[in-house]
């Protein structure tokens, strides 16, 4: 879970502010040094720790907070505040214009450039023609690494193999492009090791060379301290527009999310989240402070749900439940669409007050597996109704899924469980079809 070590100090010290009735400004210095602590330990730059406790500390040393009812709470919301400025404030969205966008990735080896510029495509699919170009000369796959990750994301990949000129490769895809109707092309340029001249004089060249929009610099949040100082460099010999963080999925330490945008004035615009293609998302500074602080993050998660579920499937459900006509091939299509959301891991920490209870807690990610391969051992009829699974049906079952029978009747337990749940659940949400989301036309929960 990202950030688990940096959010389980965090929350530990405003714990012992929380359970003070009331607060002394020597209360809240020593708070605020176990938070300077915490952040330096997190691989924070230094001088961004010393701004932001310095600016927590101008707010929360005051008559407003001491005297008021809840002074740990007030503090925290401070600190919440302070930290969602310190990530940008306000969440940045790519600024595409009409007709033909060139954007530029770059960043040093092993912070996942490549993936993620196949990841950004199918991103920006949804709502332009993109075509990648393929840049990176140098590095041994780099091209069919890009070739088979567009092939998955639906996305064409231009190429002139490895023996031209980066700068003429790019002039050639741009050609391409006008050609053939894309309206955005991505290029993903050659990384190193560590900067380097060369590298940067390649980047300069074709940045000089033709009209790059976006600059995006691609940046490994697991490095902490040293993803800032790469993103300064690259800023100050090239010029960068945005960041994107890959591997926010990790239990990254945090520095990099919390130093980028202060260091180098650059927003944060998209982040990585897990090895899928898929998995990438807005960069949302208010969110980032939530999960970081342990208090959730259920809009991202309702924004999950969204893209799993259609209104049309959310629909469908609802109205089975109300009428208690939930068969095991809806629980089926619930697993799967559990899947598309991600790990369970990461859906549990969305939820406010998960973050500490899951310390510790080893989660089954392949719990689904079981319960799953007793379903598709059973016969359709079996699926659509389950009072019909007697005991020869039912060893039957447990063989074809290479199980145990009591297996077998624990889900079936757990099922009629869930099934007078979910009926209680949709008689006690209001609104027609189920909680609705977003407004008229918005996502309905199915319950």
């Amino acid at each position: 879970m990202a950030f688990e070590g940096i959010s389980e100090k965090l929350q530990n010290i405003f714990k012992g502010l929380k359970n003070k009735g009331r607060l002394t400004e020597a209360d809240v210095k020593a708070a605020l040094r176990e938070v300077k602590m915490a952040l330096l330990e997190a691989d924070v730059n230094f001088r961004v720790v010393k701004q932001f406790v310095k600016a927590v500390e101008e707010r929360a040393v005051g008559q407003d907070v001491m005297n008021s009812l809840t002074p740990g709470q007030m503090v925290i919301k401070i600190v919440n505040e302070e930290m969602v400025k310190l990530m940008g404030g306000e969440p940045v969205r790519l600024p595409l214009h009409s007709g033909m966008n060139v954007l530029m990735m770059v960043g040093l080896n092993g912070a996942g450039k490549t993936t993620m510029t196949a990841k950004l495509a199918g991103e920006l699919k949804k709502y332009r023609r993109p075509l990648l170009v393929a840049a990176d000369i140098y590095r041994p796959a780099a091209i069919e690494q890009l070739q088979i990750n567009g092939g998955k994301v639906g996305v064409p990949v231009f190429t002139m193999g490895d023996k031209h000129n980066p700068v003429d490769i790019v002039k050639a895809a741009i050609e391409h492009a006008s050609k053939n109707g894309n309206d955005l092309v991505i290029v993903d340029t050659a990384g190193r090791q560590h900067i380097d001249e060369a590298l940067m004089d390649e980047l300069v060249a074709i940045k000089a060379a033709v009209k790059i929009d976006q600059t995006l610099l691609v940046v490994d949040a697991m490095t902490g301290q040293d993803a800032v100082n790469a993103a300064n460099s690259f800023n100050e010999r090239i010029g960068i527009d945005g960041v994107i963080l890959t591997k926010l999925d990790s239990d990254t330490r945090g520095g990099a999310a919390l130093s980028i945008r202060s260091v180098t004035g650059k927003p944060i615009i998209y982040s990585g989240i897990g090895e899928k293609l898929t998995d990438i998302e807005q960069f949302y500074p208010d969110r980032m402070a939530s999960r970081i602080l342990g208090m959730g993050d259920i809009l991202s998660l309702i924004e999950k749900a969204e893209a799993s579920y259609t209104e049309e499937q959310a629909d469908k459900l609802a109205k089975k439940f109300k009428k208690a006509e939930f068969d095991f091939n809806d629980m089926l299509e619930q697993f799967d669409q559990m899947n598309k959301m991600g790990s369970i891991q990461d859906i549990m920490g969305m939820i406010p007050g998960m973050g500490n209870k899951l310390k510790n807690v080893e989660i089954d990610e392949k719990a689904m597996n079981k319960p799953k391969a007793i379903i598709l051992s059973m016969t359709p009829a079996e699926r659509a109704n389950p009072k019909c699974i007697n005991p020869s049906r039912k060893r039957r079952i447990a063989k074809g899924a290479g199980v145990e029978v009591a297996d077998v009747n624990r889900l079936l337990n757990q099922f009629e469980q869930s099934k007078k749940m979910m009926k209680q659940m949709s008689g006690m949400m209001s609104g027609k079809g189920g909680r609705r989301f977003g407004g008229k036309g918005g996502f309905r929960f199915p319950f």
